[in-house]
């Protein structure tokens, strides 16, 4: 129960943080936090998994849901609960199908350079609510950052800056000073008390006649008016694709152009209305005003520097809050304060199934699979972490049905995707838990907050989720990570560097550094496989046969011991009789090949057939050629074919002494070596 509370105070906050990342409003991440942990925890192998938003699916949901819907409109809601349902129905098919190895199609070097590229794309996405600046999503990441940058030289809102500085200090302090301690609840505790004491948000609603200047107004009027033509066209151009989609299926061809010219001709329309609506929201948002209070008791507000000597400032700067929507002339947003998260419904989310639309879903199918990938690897790599200290025994199939499960009863009850979080995972395990009962302690501690204590959120600064978040991704950064895959295999380290780059470059669109990274991986795979090993062997000083190049050996001029590593299939029977060719090419006093085939695991029928055109080529040239250390795979599938005939059944031997015992005589027969290296060790170097 202990740990479970624990686990619940860094919870809340984080999911609600997690959940602005996602796009979505805060308490959207407490609606994920209620159902989800019960249900993994329940139904998955795991006892000390925590499950809920976590940094790097929260993202994914953000990029996979903004081509379809505005983020927080109640369209892209829908969307990202019919996203949880469809990660929930992967993953739980995946588990009950026993396909948990599919994950390996994601390697390790991949999800290295996705995860570090995730972690600064997830910090510097929070750049805009540390500096209290407002703009909107460029094309590529990077320059929605430089965007952001250029808008805080030119303001910079110093109370919320303040607010996560001090978040920060906080819980660094604490996490280092007192690691038990709930340092992301302090920051949060500490700061809301602060933004309601000092009065952190100050937004006002007034008449467009109380802002004197008239280059503001007159853009205001601008912008509503280009907004307002756009979203008009909008239904026009739905109504005309109706039309088309209808006169394509009742065969009437002059009816279809005309309504295809008319809903092209109306896109670019509504694309010039929307360039326009942004220019007058850049314009508008670069604007500060100073407020002055009149004799009646309320506020004026007029550009910085300009208020009348007569009337006095109410102080502060003020800017119009402007979005996608139009701003009624009668109701002019403005802000001179900080974000808040502001109200949140008090409550427990209502059960219903999420609408099903299957245009959207054949969209978001891919981008589910990806999420149900990804988001299984962090958890089942958290809880691989934590078995190797409890020594329990894991499931992977059985965690992705609960997983997959959390993700579909989450989807009932408004969640977005989830998955395992390492942090709080850590945290669990480090309060004590030692059953998935915890799990069930938390949903509880968040159900409490929602039927009990959403009004107390009310005055959390936005900053503050901000810092959080930035906070949560720290660990994400692996440095170690590229340095370690690079030692391991060279390629595998580049893979991991351009699969970092390719995400930030890439970056809204996360998917394609995912893909390239994947595509990258299969093709070394597919490379290295169609290119296997193939190396001459002779004797070395342990009186065991080596690959002859590697220890600088000698080889044997009449007896060529060849060594295939891998398969033999369709990809690489072709590079087999290569190799041969180029021995016997090499090789002029070549009588007999030996191929060690201990490695060789499987066959298929190319390569058999390729190994039958071998044996003819080599035997027609004069060189005798046996095999030894066949497995029982391939001598079955030798049977079958009845290569076995061709081969010989005196040309297959046990073991590689065997067969150069029984060939080494008749080879050497007359022969000028005195020495031979497959009987004698014998170093390029020495003479033997």
């Amino acid at each position: 129960m202990l740990a479970g509370l624990t686990v619940a105070l860094v919870l809340i906050p984080q999911s609600m943080a997690y959940a602005e990342l996602a796009g979505l409003p805060p308490y959207y991440g407490l609606y994920a936090s209620f159902l989800p942990p019960l249900v993994a925890s329940l139904f998955g192998s795991s006892r000390q998994l925590a499950t809920g938003p976590v940094a790097v699916v929260s993202l994914l949901t953000a990029t996979t849901l903004e081509p379809l819907a505005t983020a927080g409109s109640q369209s892209y809601i829908a969307y990202a609960i019919l996203l949880a349902l469809l990660v929930g129905a992967f993953q739980f098919i995946l588990g009950a199908l026993k396909l948990g190895l599919l994950v390996n199609f994601i390697s390790h070097p991949v999800v290295n350079g996705f995860t570090n590229a995730a972690a600064l794309i997830i910090a510097s996405s929070q750049l805009p609510k540390l500096f209290g600046v407002y703009v909107d999503k460029a094309q590529h990441h990077y320059e929605t950052i430089y965007l952001v940058i250029k808008a805080a030289g030119h303001y910079t809102h110093w109370p919320t800056l303040f607010m996560a500085t001090l978040a920060f200090v906080i819980m660094y302090a604490l996490k280092r000073l007192a690691p038990r301690i709930p340092y992301v609840l302090v920051a949060v505790v500490i700061a809301t008390a602060l933004s309601w004491t000092l009065g952190f948000e100050r937004n006002a609603v007034v008449d467009i006649t109380a802002i004197n200047a008239d280059k503001i107004n007159l853009t205001i009027t601008k912008f509503n008016r280009a907004v307002n033509s756009a979203t008009l066209l909008a239904k026009s151009r739905t109504e005309q694709l109706r039309r088309f989609n209808t006169a394509r299926s009742e065969g009437e061809p002059l009816t279809e152009l005309d309504a295809r010219h008319a809903a092209e001709r109306s896109a670019l329309q509504i694309q010039q209305y929307k360039n326009e609506a942004n220019t007058y929201k850049k314009q508008l948002r670069s604007h500060l005003l100073e407020a002055a209070r009149q004799s009646d008791g309320s506020l004026s507000f007029y550009p910085v520097g300009e208020i009348p000597d007569k009337a006095k400032g109410n102080g502060g700067i003020w800017r119009i809050q402007v979005g996608n929507g139009p701003l009624p002339s009668h109701r002019i947003p403005l802000t001179g304060g900080g974000d808040v998260v502001g109200r949140i419904p008090r409550g427990l989310p209502s059960l219903s199934v999420p609408e099903i639309d299957y245009t959207v879903i054949l969209h978001l199918l891919p981008f589910a699979a990806i999420i149900s990938l990804l988001g299984f690897m962090e958890a089942i790599s958290v809880a691989k972490a934590m078995a190797a200290k409890t020594g329990q025994r894991l499931d992977p199939n059985r965690e992705l049905i609960g997983q997959g499960l959390a993700n579909i009863c989450g989807a009932v009850a408004k969640s977005y995707p989830v998955s395992g979080s390492f942090s709080r995972s850590a945290v669990n395990l480090q309060s004590g838990a030692t059953s998935s009962l915890s799990s069930v302690f938390t949903s509880l501690m968040v159900v409490v907050v929602l039927l009990f204590l959403t009004p107390l959120l009310y005055h959390l600064p936005q900053s503050v989720l901000a810092a959080i978040i930035m906070m949560a991704v720290v660990g994400l950064i692996n440095v170690k990570g590229f340095i370690h895959t690079w030692r391991a295999q060279w390629h595998d380290g580049a893979i991991s560097i351009l699969t970092f780059v390719g995400t930030l470059v890439f970056a809204p669109h996360l998917e394609r550094g995912i893909l390239m990274g994947i595509s990258l991986s299969i093709i070394v795979f597919l490379y290295k496989s169609m290119r296997p090993k193939v190396v001459d062997l002779s004797l070395d000083v342990d009186r065991a046969l080596h690959d002859a190049v590697a220890s600088g050996l000698e080889e044997c001029k009449y007896i060529d011991v060849v060594r295939f590593d891998g398969p033999l299939f369709f990809a690489n029977a072709s590079y087999l009789e290569e190799q041969i060719r180029n021995r016997r090419r090499t090789k002029k006093e070549l009588k007999h090949i030996i191929i060690s085939a201990g490695s060789i695991n499987d066959i298929d029928a190319s390569g058999e057939e390729a190994l039958s055109l071998t044996i003819d080529r080599v035997r027609s040239a004069g060189i005798d050629m046996s095999f030894s250390g066949l497995n029982r795979a391939v001598m079955k599938v030798l049977k079958r074919t009845h290569l076995i005939i061709k081969i010989g059944e005196d040309h297959i031997y046990p073991t590689i002494e065997s067969a150069i015992g029984a060939i080494h005589r008749q080879t050497h027969r007359g022969a000028e070596e005195k020495n031979c290296p497959l009987k004698t060790v014998c170093r390029i170097t020495e003479q033997c």
